[in-house]
């Protein structure tokens, strides 16, 4: 359910936004247009909304400023502290993608940045069954993400990234559960979504999905 990566983030916590930001020459190429996406991501949404993996809460901080009330959750202890220092009048609480506890609020959409690979792709199935139980009609779910045409690309991806001596980024592909975008239009689908994908940099793609 994700939770197994949640200590990666313990040594990350500190210097996610400096990665983030295109210090770090081998996960740059990852997090090319940051803002750009964290943008985009921010301005198809409106009301409340759920944020999961608020990491640094630099989403979170995009949303805010667009008028929305968040709620923000994230599994890391040390990267919810800091995203709760940020925003001390917005919720932060404990949660992953599937155990997450929203209490009854009326929730307008559901948002996330480079998190939805945490999850294999049968979780991911049952994660965004249950977003469409919490959504209304023509809610939405927005996620920006790394994702592959088809298994050939993600392959061909990791043999560049060993080429290039980039091997923290050929092991993280190799090591989570990055997907196919024919398998998420399928996910998305089967749950009820109408999702269209926009490519935003050579890893990351954004979904944008509307419950029917």
């Amino acid at each position: 359910m994700g939770r197994e990566f949640v200590e990666i983030f313990d040594e990350w916590a500190h210097s996610y936004d400096a990665s983030v930001s295109g210090e770090d020459p081998e996960y740059r190429d990852v997090f090319e247009g940051y803002e750009t996406i964290l943008s985009e991501v921010a301005k198809r949404v409106s009301g409340t909304v759920i944020e999961f993996g608020t990491g640094t809460g630099n989403l979170t901080a995009k949303l805010i400023e667009a008028g929305n009330s968040v709620i923000g959750i994230e599994p890391n202890t040390k990267m919810r502290q800091v995203t709760a220092d940020r925003f001390p009048a917005t919720k932060i609480i404990d949660g992953d993608l599937l155990q997450f506890n929203v209490a009854t609020e009326n929730i307008d959409a559901i948002v996330s940045s480079y998190v939805f690979h945490h999850l294999t792709d049968e979780e991911k199935g049952e994660a965004l069954r249950t977003y469409a139980q919490l959504l209304p009609t023509n809610g939405k779910v927005v996620f920006a993400d790394t994702a592959f045409i088809t298994e050939d690309a993600k392959k061909d991806q990791i043999i560049k990234e060993r080429n290039r001596g980039f091997h923290n980024v050929a092991d993280d592909l190799l090591r989570e559960y990055y997907t196919t975008i024919p398998i998420l239009t399928k996910l998305f689908d089967d749950a009820g979504f109408q999702v269209s994908f926009l490519k935003m940099n050579d890893f990351v793609w954004l979904m944008d999905a509307t419950k029917k």
